[in-house]
């Protein structure tokens, strides 16, 4: 029997402990060469594109995402799992939330293997669902003691700050400017829709970690050079990913390309990670194909312990 799940369905079973564990053993499986996970595909229509993730889990599952660039109120994505052995779509989830708890999970992984045992204070800039996932997922590998928010809305970073505050336990609070939302954490979360740095290099103390999770593109990034040139260690979900993209990823470019670590290979112990407790770390998320449907494959096994 199909299984199907919309938003309230996903919110309600997968808990940040299980969706970082599920990114931990996809990217394990895509470094071991048992996740088959190609670059995204895109086709161009009129007025935006319509782009399909696809992934294979050797002798388990197969299965793709898609989702469109038109920017519609009410756009929503599609991820279904095949059974490897018969065919059959084991289960099909309609939303954003899958594909935002996803890009969390990746975010708290990161955090998990990248930043220092004691990083406990986080600053954010952004105050969407992306940005919220972040923080949401860094709560379940690290203690974090203080949540500090910047975005471009009053309204909508003192609301997430009291979000914080209710939905993960964490005290939590705004500030009216991006640099008092970074000097002196341990953790960055970016997390915007700028296409222009809202960040500055120079404000990270040593041994921060960061996760950059929007726009990082050449022509389009919300860093600058500033953050790739002063990062001990440049790390990533997808390196195959990172140099597919188009324009380049900033960090899959010279003189950066040859620096950039698999996040994969860290987990796996063949890469080296965080040596000293004095670097500064920063993970350019691109979403690992395939990555969603390892997650749904997890939700469906979530659901079936559940009955």
């Amino acid at each position: 029997m199909t299984m199907l799940y919309a938003d309230p369905e996903v919110a309600a079973a997968l808990d940040a402990a299980t969706t970082v564990d599920a990114m931990r053993a996809a990217l394990l499986a895509a470094y071991e060469g048992r996740l088959i996970a190609p670059p995204r595909a895109a086709a161009p229509l009129s007025g935006g594109r319509m782009v399909l993730t696809a992934g294979h889990l050797v002798g388990e599952w197969y299965g793709f995402r898609s989702y469109d660039t038109f920017g519609h109120p009410q756009g929503e994505q599609l991820v279904v799992l095949h059974d490897a052995r018969t065919g059959a779509i084991r289960a099909v989830a309609v939303g954003e939330e899958l594909g935002s708890r996803r890009t969390g999970g990746l975010g708290g992984l990161a955090v998990d293997a990248l930043a220092r045992p004691d990083a406990a204070a986080l600053g954010v800039i952004g105050s969407g669902r992306q940005a919220w996932t972040q923080v949401w997922a860094a709560a379940a590998v690290r203690p974090l003691r203080e949540v500090v928010v910047h975005s471009r809305s009053a309204a909508r970073r003192e609301a997430f700050a009291a979000r914080v505050r209710a939905e993960l336990g964490v005290p939590a609070r705004a500030v009216a400017d991006p640099s008092s939302a970074v000097v002196g954490r341990d953790l960055v979360v970016l997390a915007t829709t700028s296409p222009t740095p809202v960040l500055c290099a120079a404000d990270l103390s040593p041994g921060t970690h960061v996760n950059a999770v929007g726009f990082k593109q050449r022509d389009r990034s919300e860093f600058g050079t500033d953050l790739l040139d002063t990062a001990d260690l440049l790390v990533t979900d997808s390196p195959a990913q990172a140099a597919d993209y188009q324009p380049p990823m900033l960090a899959a470019t010279p003189p950066y390309a040859g620096r950039l670590r698999d996040l994969g290979g860290i987990l796996a112990g063949a890469v080296p990670g965080r040596t000293t407790a004095d670097q500064i770390s920063v993970f350019c998320s691109t979403g690992l194909a395939g990555t969603e449907v390892f997650l749904l494959d997890a939700l469906t096994r979530v659901g079936a312990e559940a009955h």
